[in-house]
C-alpha cells in the first residue's frame, strides 16, 4: 500500500503527523530521549527490523529531529541524539503517554512514571493556556485561521469551517 504524504497539507497536525505519525518513529524518539541512543540498543529494545530502523533514523536525521554522532570509527558506529527540534517532541510523547496510561494501562497500572526533577514529585502531562494557565480542552477552545491558512487537500472542509469562525468572532461581542 502506498503511503500518502501529508507534508504539503495546510495543517500543522498533518505536517507533523507526516513525520511523527508512524508508531516506530514515536517509539524511537521515546527511546532516544530516555537515553537509548545506539542503533543496536534501539534494535534490541524495540524488536524492530534493522532496515526499518535505519530508514526511520535516516528520516529523523534528515528532518533535523535527531543528529548522528560518531562514537567509534572501526567499524563506524553512531549515537543518535535529539536536537532542539527533537526535544520539543517530548511534550507530545508525554501527552500520548498520559492518554495511554488512562485508557490502556494494564490492571497493575502504568508501566512508567514521570518524575519532575525540579520539585521531586511524580507528575503527568497537563495542557494549559500559555496566558492564564487554565486547562485546554475540546470544550473551552476553538481553532481560528492563522496567517498560513489555505484550503486544499486535507483542509477542503475544515478550512472554510475555521475561516468562518473568524467572521463569527469579528461580530461577536468581546468580554471586557
Amino acid at each position: 500500500m502506498t503511503r500518502i504524504r501529508l507534508s504539503d497539507m495546510a495543517c500543522s497536525i498533518a505536517r507533523a503527523t507526516d513525520l511523527f505519525g508512524d508508531a516506530w518513529t514515536a517509539l524511537i524518539m521515546r527511546d532516544v530521549i530516555t537515553g537509548v541512543t545506539r542503533f543496536e540498543d534501539l534494535t534490541n529494545d524495540l524488536g524492530i527490523s534493522r532496515k526499518i530502523l535505519a530508514a526511520r533514523l535516516t528520516r529523523l536525521v534528515e528532518e533535523g529531529v535527531l543528529v548522528r554522532e560518531r562514537y567509534q570509527d572501526h567499524p563506524p558506529r553512531d549515537d543518535y541524539r535529539a536536537t532542539q527540534k527533537g526535544e520539543e517532541l517530548y511534550p507530545v510523547l508525554l501527552a500520548l503517554m498520559n492518554w495511554g496510561d488512562r485508557w490502556y494501562a494494564g490492571p497493575t497500572g502504568p508501566p512508567a512514571r514521570i518524575r519532575h526533577l525540579d520539585c521531586g514529585q511524580d507528575t503527568h502531562a497537563v495542557t494549559a493556556c500559555a496566558h492564564c494557565g487554565g486547562p485546554l480542552t475540546v470544550h473551552n477552545t476553538t481553532q481560528l485561521p492563522g496567517p498560513g491558512e489555505c484550503v486544499g487537500p486535507g483542509t477542503r472542509v475544515i478550512g472554510p469551517l475555521i475561516a468562518g469562525r473568524e467572521a463569527d468572532d469579528a461580530v461577536s461581542p468581546q468580554p471586557e
